[in-house]
């Protein structure tokens, strides 16, 4: 779901930017002969500190550096678009899913009930944050709903970012909603259960999603203990036993452009760990690139979250 509503006009927006802690990237869509294709794309470097993404404290530590960047990836995508999709990083929000045995009629009585299961657990007073949930999983014991919670004013400091370049953020969205997104828009779901592993320059997050339906979503700071591929461990045992797993028809692994190398290590370790292959994700198969655009595969995984905010409209569950 979007940190903020989406713009309600009848096409979304062409650009989507990326504001990660260690980049900014961004990636125009057109359409040709009816198909999306990406005709444009930038990224460019931030330095260290520049952007420490949290959820309860200060986000951006050096404006300019991080303005200028925005800057100089706008110029190379072919100019400064008004309105663009925002994708910022996991660690901004708290990802939760929630089940109510009875759904109020009215949403306004379903917000508040939404906002009452999360002020539980907010690290920070409800008052403050921005919470927004789409439906899940509907059971026979209750919805589920997919709940994002994010300090309205953490999420400030990304528009303005923005704004000061002379982009509208239309919509603001968490990367790992986005790389499944670029999932659904492509090939469609998986038949079955089938995981995602997120790995950012600071994070890594975990999602098992049914068909379409995200069921499981974990997010892990750079500090947290463990290998990831302890972690992705757990989870799957985790899915056996609370989740009625029956097994994973496909594990894909996303970088965020992270390092081939990298990825290539994280990929044997977690293809050990869970005893069957680990795909790489390829968003050629929700939009394809121009002639021009080679596709490496840190490329690939740069492009995965903007094609898949760009293409939101299409079997988005987030």
């Amino acid at each position: 779901m979007s940190l903020l509503d989406a713009l309600r006009e009848s096409s979304g927006p062409t650009v989507a930017v990326e504001i990660a802690s260690d980049r900014v990237s961004a990636a125009s869509l057109e359409r040709r002969a009816g198909q999306p294709v990406v005709s444009a794309h930038a990224t460019e470097p931030l330095p260290p500190g520049a952007l420490v993404p949290s959820l309860t404290g200060q986000n951006v530590h050096d404006r300019a550096a991080i303005a200028a960047a925005l800057g100089r990836v706008f110029d190379r995508i072919g100019g400064r678009p008004r309105r663009i999709g925002l994708v910022v990083p996991d660690l901004i929000a708290k990802v939760s899913l929630v089940r109510f045995e009875k759904v109020p009629p009215r949403t306004q009585d379903l917000d508040q009930l939404v906002r009452w299961q999360v002020r539980k657990t907010a690290p920070f007073p409800i008052e403050e944050a921005q919470v927004t949930y789409v439906p899940g999983v509907l059971a026979v014991d209750g919805q589920e709903f997919i709940v994002s919670l994010a300090r309205r004013s953490v999420v400030e400091e990304y528009e303005r970012l923005c704004a000061d370049a002379g982009a509208h953020a239309g919509i603001v969205d968490l990367a790992t909603f986005n790389v499944i997104n670029a999932v659904l828009a492509g090939a469609g779901a998986p038949a079955g259960d089938w995981l995602l592993v997120n790995v950012a320059s600071d994070y890594a997050s975990i999602a098992i999603v049914r068909g379409a339906d995200l069921i499981f979503f974990r997010n892990r700071g750079g500090e947290g203990d463990g290998t990831l591929a302890d972690l992705v461990h757990q989870t799957a045992m985790y899915y056996e036993d609370r989740l009625a797993g029956g097994g994973f028809t496909r594990v894909i692994l996303a970088g965020g452009g992270q390092p081939a190398s990298e990825m290539d290590a994280i990929r044997r370790s977690l293809a050990e760990r869970l005893a069957t292959g680990v795909d790489s994700l390829d968003p050629r198969t929700a939009a394809a690139l121009t002639d021009r655009i080679s596709a490496a595969p840190t490329l690939l995984d740069t492009l995965a979250p903007l094609v898949g905010l760009l293409l939101r409209g299409r079997e988005a569950v987030a």
